[in-house]
């Protein structure tokens, strides 16, 4: 099988949209939840036109090429990410550029705010709200410290597995949405842009907001000036 052939049987596949087609960065992108046999989910992210422009390519990259690396980059230094499976661009015969990425669902993970809304805190008690933080602002000092920003870190971003498993609580930590990730040449930088950004758009109370930029910025190694308050 070629990998022109591979990409035109992946972008056959269709399955409902999860992120409605919108135009951004010129272009459209949108995502899909494929439904495949076994049960089998994976996510499809398609985009038609859709670039990002930087200094080292000032005219134009594939968006999705950008979420690729990123992906990559994150199994390398220990970040739980989407396991991707697939990933290629295509201009078609009008010259127009398709790109596509498949990635695994990541099975029982939810978003960390689903996951108060549901009742977490209160099922599983304080103890492990607080180690669920902990582990938390660690993913994120680990991302940091490898030079990564984020580019856009909501707290839908953030995504958690809180599970009894006999009398253990076992706590995993995802993050997803990475197409506006890259790399800075100043961590503290990085760190800055994306806690700044996480705390305008979080709904932690005061406590739980305070006990994360503790966690933080012991994991980061480094105080980062206005997230305390």
């Amino acid at each position: 099988m070629t990998a022109a052939m591979a990409f035109e049987q992946w972008w056959q596949l269709q399955g409902e949209w999860v992120e409605e087609p919108n135009r951004r960065r010129g272009g459209e992108s949108g995502v899909q939840r494929l439904q495949l046999e076994q049960g089998r989910v994976l996510y499809a992210k398609r985009q038609v036109g859709h670039f990002y422009r930087s200094l080292r390519h000032p005219l134009g990259r594939p968006t999705v090429l950008r979420e690729r690396d990123a992906l990559l980059a994150l199994a390398r230094i220990g970040v739980k990410a989407p396991n991707l499976l697939f990933c290629e661009v295509r201009k078609d015969a009008a010259g127009t550029w398709r790109g596509l990425l498949v990635s695994e669902e990541l099975e029982g993970f939810q978003e960390v705010n689903r996951w108060y809304a549901e009742g977490g805190r209160e099922r599983f008690g304080p103890e492990v709200n607080h180690r669920l933080l902990e582990q938390i602002a660690q993913m994120l000092a680990r991302f940091h410290r490898a030079g990564w920003q984020h580019g856009c870190l909501y707290q839908k971003h953030v995504f958690v597995r809180v599970e009894q498993v006999g009398a253990q609580v076992e706590i995993e930590t995802a993050l997803l949405d990475l197409e506006k990730s890259r790399r800075r040449l100043s961590r503290q930088r990085a760190a800055r842009h994306d806690m700044l950004q996480l705390k305008r758009h979080s709904s932690w109370a005061a406590g739980d907001w305070a006990r994360l930029i503790y966690c933080y910025q012991q994991a980061f190694g480094s105080a980062i000036k206005g997230l305390q308050s």
